[in-house]
């Protein structure tokens, strides 16, 4: 069952001003293995991040190194979750998260859905 679904878009350029201006915003968005990336690759990393954190509807746990943003072995995003947030989502019983990513004329943008196999609170 669909467990949570989150969309986020991010102005490409806005994004490039935004680490040109404060040049520790990489590091701190970003797990080492996904920075030297253009901006616009970058900009989709962000989104899908904020995506993610759309799904799962905000919570306190989330570290932006917690997630990072991999291809599985097929060559398609996929998140690589560690620390309190991958500890949060097997508590809510999240066994799947599907990710797409794209950036085109400015814009990057990400959409996530979760899945649980486990059944809603009050059971059906």
């Amino acid at each position: 069952m669909i467990a949570g679904i989150g969309i986020d878009v991010v102005d490409i350029g806005r994004f490039e001003r935004s680490i040109a201006r404060t040049p520790g915003l990489v590091e701190r968005l970003f797990a080492e293995s996904e920075r030297g990336r253009p901006a616009r690759s970058l900009a989709a990393r962000f989104a899908a991040k904020e995506a993610l954190i759309k799904a799962l509807g905000g919570h306190a746990v989330i570290r932006w190194h917690d997630m990072q943003v991999v291809q599985d072995s097929q060559g398609n995003p996929d998140f690589l979750l560690s620390g309190g947030l991958a500890d949060h989502m097997e508590a809510l019983g999240i066994d799947r998260v599907h990710l797409s990513m794209s950036h085109d004329a400015g814009i990057a943008s990400a959409f996530v859905v979760l899945e649980s196999d486990q059944s809603p609170r009050g059971g059906r």
